[in-house]
């Protein structure tokens, strides 16, 4: 007979909350009724393998950092530094006026202002450094660095963090596209009763058409309607261990979009959307910031790590803990998503997400270089399907 424990008890008791909650989402019987995890109620092609032997150097990051791996590996091969690599990666992202989640061109908050948030994370000096709802310069996260590598300070947030950029040498733009300004303008049409018709309203479409003027403004009008309804999350982060094991991250985005003014998520909270132990490893994180900040997430991933899980089952652990957070009604759960990425000190790397796919049905991918190529990989996940159902 088996001997209960308290933590056996307590464990077992989770395991069915778990199944409970499969049940409800998805509206059928579990697959496994003596599935210890969400995880494993998945099909075992939805759960790719991640690295098992690691391999350094190495450099993890959200997908939309796939173009720019090669120049991080760069850096790596000729001994530059970690914090340079992942630097290297997040720096076109936020620069790129079509990455409508991350720095220039990101979606402005609910008054029109596009406000950023980054944080970076050097494990050989094991100091950190990060901004939040700071507005008018493009690259946060190279203004974390300075806050890191200048200032015995490590957070710094709002109109402080600007002028803290511009007193050493950043720039100041207007972060606002035209391609956001008018995705915000349509967004407005939706939410405010004085402003124009209503998304849903029959005059809505002839106002959008209306407010697009040009041909490649028209061609924006699909894109517009989706973030109205389905406001996006995106961010890139990146984690990189060179050849002798020295790491560093680094997160950064412009938040979700149509926040409230001065909402800082989690891609500017060290312990939350970035964490690194140089003796252990470090992770990261995209999505719904609210939900990751209320584990801990980026530390959360290190610690089971730490306790020897694989990068892959440590994300899975930390993902289950949002789960567990909504036991009290799990269709919730379809309302956000939220993924982990995780690096060790050894180049063992993984991944996952809450949902296996996006709206479309594709299955949801992040990047990684191993040392050889730059390929995108599919996330491990918790439910099959996708989230972001508002």
């Amino acid at each position: 007979m088996k001997n209960w424990t308290r933590r056996n008890f307590c464990a077992s008791a989770l395991a069915g909350g778990f199944v409970a909650s499969a049940t409800k989402l998805f509206g059928a019987p579990a697959a496994n009724s003596n599935a210890k995890s969400l995880g494993e109620l998945l099909p075992a092609n939805a759960q790719p393998p991640a690295s098992e032997a690691g391999r350094r150097p190495c450099i993890v990051s959200a997908h939309n950092g796939l173009p720019h791996l090669d120049a991080g590996m760069r850096v790596l091969r000729t001994s530059g530094d970690t914090m340079d690599a992942v630097i290297a990666v997040v720096t076109p992202v936020e620069d790129d006026p079509d990455v409508n989640t991350v720095g220039y061109g990101g979606l402005p908050n609910e008054n029109g202002i596009v406000q950023l948030d980054a944080c970076v994370m050097h494990g050989p000096t094991r100091r950190c450094g990060a901004v939040g709802a700071i507005e008018k310069i493009k690259n946060p996260a190279q203004v974390a660095r300075v806050v890191m590598e200048r200032t015995n300070h490590v957070f710094l947030v709002g109109r402080g963090a600007t002028q803290f950029a511009v007193d050493e040498g950043f720039q100041p733009v207007n972060l606002l596209t035209e391609k956001s300004r008018l995705a915000w303008l349509a967004w407005k049409a939706r939410t405010s009763k004085n402003w124009r018709p209503g998304l849903d309203s029959p005059d809505f479409n002839k106002q959008l058409a209306e407010l697009l003027e040009t041909p490649e403004q028209k061609s924006w009008a699909p894109w517009i309607r989706e973030v109205v309804a389905h406001p996006p999350t995106g961010t890139i982060n990146c984690l990189a261990v060179n050849a002798k094991g020295e790491m560093s991250g680094v997160t950064t985005t412009s938040g979700t979009a149509w926040k409230i003014s001065g909402r800082v998520g989690d891609s500017a909270i060290i312990g939350a959307g970035l964490f690194l132990d140089q003796d252990v490893g470090g992770a990261g994180s995209t999505g719904r910031g609210e939900e990751d900040i209320k584990i801990a997430g980026g530390h959360t991933v290190v610690e089971m790590m730490r306790r020897g899980k694989s990068p892959t089952d440590a994300c899975l652990e930390a993902l289950h803990r949002v789960v567990r957070n909504y036991s009290f009604d799990p269709s919730r759960l379809k309302m956000f998503d939220l993924q982990f990425f995780a690096l060790n000190k050894d180049g063992v790397y993984g991944a996952a997400s809450l949902w296996s796919s996006d709206a479309n049905g594709h299955p949801l991918r992040y990047a990684v270089h191993d040392g050889t190529e730059a390929k995108a990989v599919e996330f491990a996940s918790v439910y099959r399907g996708h989230g972001g159902d508002y």
